[in-house]
């Protein structure tokens, strides 16, 4: 890695893009655990595809914000902003199945809350559609003229 490379990762841009996503994360997070109290048959109901969407816009988001602020490598700034999106999201998901205390496993049961393979596949789509944020979020940077610092 050179030096060159090192200056490309602004973990700033990469801090409020993860902050802003990891505020999306939470606030579906407390929304699903919320409606699933509330309702009977929530989990067959059509709010869940909708928080999902919801979901993958905080990833764009916190990619897009990452990207915009360093344009010159949008893909990875964004890449880190949705990967840490979720690591910042693992405490707030385990505070809450300790609230509500579902009687399930942490790592596994039935409705575990944190399955391992789920961490991982959600850590590759957060990755994936940050990126896609970022690019789009660097692209707006450079028709507004903008450069990384």
């Amino acid at each position: 890695m050179t030096a060159d490379d090192e200056r490309l990762i602004d973990w700033a841009a990469v801090t409020r893009g993860a902050t802003l996503g990891l505020g999306v994360l939470a606030a579906v997070s407390v929304t699903d655990a919320v409606l699933d109290h509330s309702f009977a048959h929530y989990r067959n109901s059509g709010w869940r595809a909708v928080l999902f969407v919801v979901i993958l816009v905080g990833y764009l988001i916190a990619g897009w914000t990452a990207g915009h602020l360093v344009p010159d490598a949008g893909l990875s700034n964004g890449a880190l902003a949705g990967i840490g999106s979720v690591v910042a999201w693992i405490p707030v998901r385990v505070a809450i199945w300790l609230v509500r205390d579902t009687g399930v496993g942490l790592f596994h049961g039935t409705r575990a809350p944190l399955v391992p393979s789920q961490v991982f596949g959600t850590l590759v789509i957060s990755a994936g559609i940050a990126m896609l944020g970022g690019h789009l979020g660097a692209r707006a940077a450079a028709r507004a003229g903008r450069s990384s610092p």
